[in-house]
C-alpha cells in the first residue's frame, strides 16, 4: 500500500512538471529572426562536404605584375571543373561570369578603366567582344 502511494505520488510530480514545461515551451515565428548576419564569408556545401557556393571579400593582391583591388565575390561551383558563375565587386566595376565545362563562357564586364563590354568565348579560345 505504501508502495502505491509513493507512485501515485511521484506520477503527480511528474504530470505538474510536464504541464509547466509544456507551458514554458514557445513557438519560434518570424519574429525571432536577427536582423543581421555578419561574418567574413559564407559557404554553403553539398552532401559531402564540397563548397559549392561562395560569397566573401578577395583582399587586393597583385598577379602578373598587375594590382588587383579589394573584390567581393560570389562564385558557385559545378561538383567536378570548377566555378561556373563568378559575380564581381570593386572600386572598378562589376563583372559576371558564366562558364561551361570547358574555358568558353559569357563575361560582362561594367568597368571604369576598361569600359562596359560583352566577351564571348568559345570552347576553342576564339573570343569576340562586344561593345557599345
Amino acid at each position: 500500500m505504501r508502495i502505491q502511494r509513493i507512485a501515485i505520488g511521484l506520477t503527480v510530480i511528474n504530470l505538474l512538471l510536464f504541464m509547466f514545461l509544456l507551458a514554458q515551451i514557445r513557438r519560434t515565428t518570424a519574429q525571432d529572426v536577427v536582423p543581421v548576419l555578419r561574418g567574413r564569408a559564407l559557404e554553403i556545401v553539398d552532401g559531402q562536404g564540397r563548397v559549392r557556393a561562395e560569397i566573401l571579400v578577395h583582399g587586393p593582391e597583385t598577379v602578373g605584375g598587375k594590382l588587383y583591388p579589394e573584390t567581393t565575390l560570389f562564385r558557385m561551383v559545378d561538383p567536378k571543373s570548377g566555378p561556373v558563375v563568378k559575380l564581381t565587386a570593386s572600386e572598378e566595376g562589376s563583372a559576371l561570369g558564366l562558364s561551361d565545362d570547358s574555358q568558353g563562357g559569357v563575361r560582362l564586364y561594367a568597368s571604369r578603366r576598361l569600359g562596359n563590354f560583352l566577351k564571348v568565348v568559345n570552347k576553342d579560345g576564339k573570343e569576340q567582344v562586344l561593345k557599345p
